[in-house]
């Protein structure tokens, strides 16, 4: 069996997964890793290595299309955002030459994309979330209504890993970084405790694990320390977004618990393996297997609480020498 991880970057953490979980199921599995830097950490942790363009170039998509028919690559994995919507819409011409994409369809990708859009789909499901203006003046007129208040948090609408995205206390501050972040939005600041939910599910958006946990510590966007809370509005909520959703293989979604009322406000949904996934996986909510088995021809059936309830990981950095 082989699989291919696009943009591998630094997730070792999820190969290694993999590799556990093939020796488990005694599945003989060839990892391929792709990158545009020949020194990104994750390749050294693949049996083959491949260097690819950016992704904007014409050139990316015939790329990985060309390794995957050559290999006969089983699966195709993305590991970041920017992929996602490319991958979505080209989904069909590698299954064409047969090898699945682990990709939701493409109006969910570009909803999530987006976080104007985000919002509004949040609430549609009778789900509760911050909803955005896109520029100061909007802000500033929310204020004068008492619709709003600060601290507010700015963003772009299209970021990803907490980059460019502030919390901020006055008209003043929200004015500087509406001027640094190119295309942004304004949300009303959540105070409260963070959790992401790790959520799995098959070729036809079927749960198989949804694993709820608070993000304890964390850097640059990427959890440091998760506790798994197996919560059941979580989970229920999170029933909800799936029947509508129908997402294919790994997504993540981020709320904040309101310190005050205890109501969730989701954030973001990420429709590819987050940072900390591998740590749901540990704690046995574990996808990479469910992966491996969907490809060997398994049928999967939904595992209530799969992960240990309470359990926390703490997570720490290493280094890999490359020349």
């Amino acid at each position: 069996m082989k699989i291919l991880f696009t943009s591998v970057g630094r997730r070792v953490e999820l190969l290694q997964a993999f590799r556990t979980a093939a020796e488990k199921l005694n599945i003989a599995l060839t990892v391929i890793g792709a990158d545009i830097a020949e020194s990104a950490p994750a390749l050294f942790f693949c049996d083959e290595r491949r260097l690819v363009c950016k992704i904007q170039e014409k050139e990316y998509i015939p790329q990985l299309l060309s390794i995957c028919e050559k290999e006969k690559v089983d699966c195709l994995i993305p590991t970041i955002d920017t992929d996602l919507l490319l991958l979505a819409e080209n989904k069909e011409k590698f299954e064409a030459i047969g090898t699945k994409v682990l990709i939701s369809a493409v109006d969910k990708i570009k909803l999530c994309r987006d976080k104007n859009y985000t919002a509004d789909y949040f609430v549609s499901l009778g789900l509760k979330s911050p909803l955005p203006v896109n520029s100061v003046e909007k802000y500033e007129e929310a204020l004068k209504r008492g619709k709003v208040s600060f601290p507010a948090f700015i963003k772009p609408k299209d970021g990803s890993s907490s980059i460019n995205a502030y919390k901020v206390e006055n008209l003043e501050d929200l004015r500087l970084y509406a001027e640094k972040i190119e295309d942004y939005i304004i949300q009303p600041f959540i105070s409260g405790r963070e959790y992401t939910i790790d959520i799995f599910c098959d070729y036809e958006g079927n749960p198989v694990y949804i694993t709820p946990r608070e993000r304890l510590a964390v850097r640059a966007g990427e959890v440091l320390k998760t506790q798994i809370v197996q919560d059941d509005v979580m989970i229920h909520e999170m029933q909800i977004l799936i029947e509508d959703y129908k997402p294919c293989g790994q997504i993540t979604v981020q709320l904040i618990r309101d310190e005050v009322m205890g109501k969730d406000y989701y954030i973001e949904i990420n429709p590819r393996f987050g940072g900390g996934a591998p740590l749901s996986m540990k704690a046995g909510a574990d996808s990479a297997s469910a992966i491996l088995r969907m490809l060997r021809g398994d049928k999967l059936s939904y595992i209530e609480r799969a992960a240990i309830d309470g359990a926390i990981y703490s997570r720490y950095d290493q280094s890999v020498r490359v020349k």
